[in-house]
């Protein structure tokens, strides 16, 4: 293999510590946990865990098309919840993105995520 090669997009906001946005590792693609950032002013989206559920997911649409992938190519997704009682909204706006065969996926509730988000997601994609 020949190592790790980072992906950059401009539709997304940039990393805000030490790590990628995303590596591709041989034919796998590992996208960094994505809060909902706006990519142009690097804060926090404000209102309701839908708005920050879409900008996350827009965030990573645009990361997936930099590294000339798609929603179709990702077969692993971890959603990260504040609060679970988000749970069917965050599952609503994410149905808008993935079709079948759905990604498998976890949902982890925490106590606490970067900028005070209510909404964090990482993802694994498969080159074919």
């Amino acid at each position: 293999m020949a190592g790790m090669q980072q992906v950059v997009a401009s539709g997304a906001p940039e990393a805000i510590g030490p790590y990628s946005q995303a590596v591709w590792a041989g034919e796998w693609l590992f996208v960094s946990g994505q809060i909902p950032l706006d990519p142009a002013s690097g804060q926090l989206v404000a209102g309701e865990v839908t708005q920050q559920a879409e900008r996350v997911l827009t965030s990573i649409g645009a990361i997936l098309e930099a590294a000339g992938v798609g929603f179709g190519d990702v077969v692993k997704t971890t959603l990260y919840l504040v609060d679970m009682n988000d749970f069917a909204a965050v599952n609503a706006v994410y149905g808008r993105f993935f079709t079948a065969p759905f990604p498998a996926r976890a949902t982890v509730g925490v106590a606490a995520l970067p900028r005070g988000a209510r909404f964090e997601m990482d993802l694994v994609a498969y080159r074919r």
